[in-house]
């Protein structure tokens, strides 16, 4: 079902052009008009959900996919040396367009991206009492 406010349905829809590098009976996949790196793209799912807590599991599975899919095309045509992909949920994540997709973004050695953070090692018991939280104990 498309939602008429979504930019994503609107580009599956046709409303709004997109250079499609993917498609099957669930999924497209577009150039990101805002491209992180070179190749940079999103696989859409072509039902719309919001997020990662509204979509069935068969659903994404299909779209996990199609990521993969695409991931392996642009190794093998881009010459790039890594891929990374990311999946957002909620504005605190960085989602701005609120129907699920994965960016497939080619890396290159010398590109400018950069983690927004580092790891910084955790105590042993704040891993515990989180895991144990997660757990539901």
């Amino acid at each position: 079902m498309a939602n008429g406010d979504c930019i994503f349905c609107k580009v599956l829809s046709g409303e709004i052009p997109s250079e499609r590098v993917y498609e099957d009976e669930h999924t497209i996949a577009v150039m990101d008009i805002n491209p992180w790196t070179r190749g940079h793209a999103v696989v859409i799912p072509r039902k719309h959900v919001a997020d990662l807590f509204e979509v069935d599991d068969d659903e994404l599975a299909h779209v996990a996919v199609a990521a993969k899919r695409l991931a392996a095309k642009m190794r093998d045509t881009l010459d790039c040396d890594g891929i990374n992909l990311l999946q957002s949920n909620g504005l605190a994540a960085w989602q701005t367009i609120f129907h699920l997709h994965i960016h497939v973004i080619p890396r290159y050695d010398d590109d400018p991206l950069e983690l927004p953070t580092r790891p910084q090692q955790a105590e042993p018991e704040q891993l515990a009492g989180v895991a144990e939280a997660i757990r539901g104990g």
